[in-house]
């Protein structure tokens, strides 16, 4: 018997103003209010709105935290000085991947890790498989906390508003603080404030209470109204991912590739020693099987993923990740799994899109890069 989806703070906010609602890792999210465009463009041009309650928000105490971390992720947790932010991954062991995440040492020299929403309860898994009776404890708070991120070029402006706290437009790239002053939070509860984001632009995430998320959303889109401000959903964060080429779990990612077919090896610290799934790390980094690479179609067809890349000669070498017709570029672009020879910029290959093939070739990734 199936589950019942689970719900953000702001569902029904999102149904009552228009949210087409689907499931995505087990939640009920909103995909899209508008159009995926509008949504999009908003976001390269002024500022964005998102709930993404849905990821996983796992705090961490105890004395042997640290020890704990390093041994459960590819990257050098020991690095985070406070206030700092970590892109990293948690990996099995065969080398691929069970999440990537994101691991904060907060200013109060405490840690948490945001994970992906449909691989939560497998990182809780994992990691507690990998605590090794150490004296620390993991406490998923994703349900008693809401999530929120404004993403655009405006999203600082929009943001300084809801916060009387000075130092927000100076807090660096992923680098984070805790506020206790946000409008809709009740006096002296804490907002943990981050600068980093998924969409190629400038922007902030906000945890709140679960009890806030209504009110903290409500301020943050008044304060946006001159910014034009745009509530998004889950397909305008996929587009613009895509042109940041921003890895997605399910498509770049996954149980079965490695960090450096993925084009990610720079989060595994391979001498900073052992750790969860190393060994295999250690041996696939000389000998990547296929290599992440972009492609720019001649046509405005779209590769979806599992589309077959070919050579000109017709030969498979590999497969499509993610595709899409990009709204800010204007031209159909694709994210693809290719073998190592085929890899290099300017290789004319083939992708086959429903039978009939269209001319590709190899560009830099990413796509899109904000000025």
């Amino acid at each position: 018997m199936s589950q019942p989806l689970l719900e953000t703070p702001l569902h029904a906010w999102h149904v009552a103003h228009g949210g087409r609602m689907v499931e995505f890792g087990g939640w009920s999210m909103p995909v899209q209010y508008s159009s995926i465009i509008e949504e999009h463009k908003a976001v390269r041009s002024g500022v964005g709105l998102f709930d993404i309650s849905h990821m996983g928000r796992l705090n961490f105490d105890g004395p042997d935290v640290l020890a704990w971390l390093e041994a459960a992720t590819t990257n050098q947790v020991e690095r985070l000085k406070p206030g700092q932010i970590q892109y990293s991954l948690v990996a099995n062991d065969q080398g691929g991947l069970v999440d990537d995440i994101l691991v904060y040492r907060l200013p109060d020299g405490s840690y948490r890790v945001v994970c992906n929403a449909s691989n939560r309860l497998n990182v809780v898994e994992r990691l507690q498989a990998l605590h090794g009776h150490r004296d620390a404890r993991l406490i998923d708070e994703t349900l008693e906390t809401a999530m929120i991120a404004a993403q655009g070029p405006r999203a600082v402006d929009v943001v300084a508003k809801v916060m009387n706290d000075p130092w927000l437009r100076s807090l660096g790239y992923y680098r984070c603080g805790v506020s206790l002053d946000v409008a809709g939070v009740p006096q002296g509860s804490q907002t943990l404030v981050s600068r980093t984001g998924y969409t190629g632009e400038d922007g902030f995430e906000l945890i709140v209470p679960a009890a806030s998320a209504v009110t903290v959303w409500n301020h943050l889109l008044t304060a946006g109204a001159e910014a034009a401000i745009v509530s998004c959903g889950l397909g305008a964060r996929d587009t613009l991912r895509f042109e940041a080429a921003m890895p997605l779990y399910g498509h770049e990612l996954g149980p079965e590739i490695t960090p450096f077919e993925a084009g990610i090896g720079w989060a595994v610290k391979l001498d900073k020693g052992p750790f969860a799934g190393r060994d295999a790390l250690l041996s696939a980094q000389s000998r990547p099987a296929h290599l992440r690479v972009g492609l720019a179609l001649e046509g405005k067809r779209i590769a979806r993923q599992g589309a077959l890349v070919l050579d000109l000669a017709g030969e498979k070498i590999g497969e499509i990740c993610s595709g899409t017709f990009s709204p800010t570029l204007e031209s159909s672009l694709a994210m693809a799994f290719v073998k190592p020879d085929c890899a290099g910029l300017g290789t004319a290959l083939q992708v086959d899109i429903r039978g009939r093939t269209e001319q590709a070739r190899v560009v830099a990734l990413p796509f899109y890069k904000r000025s």
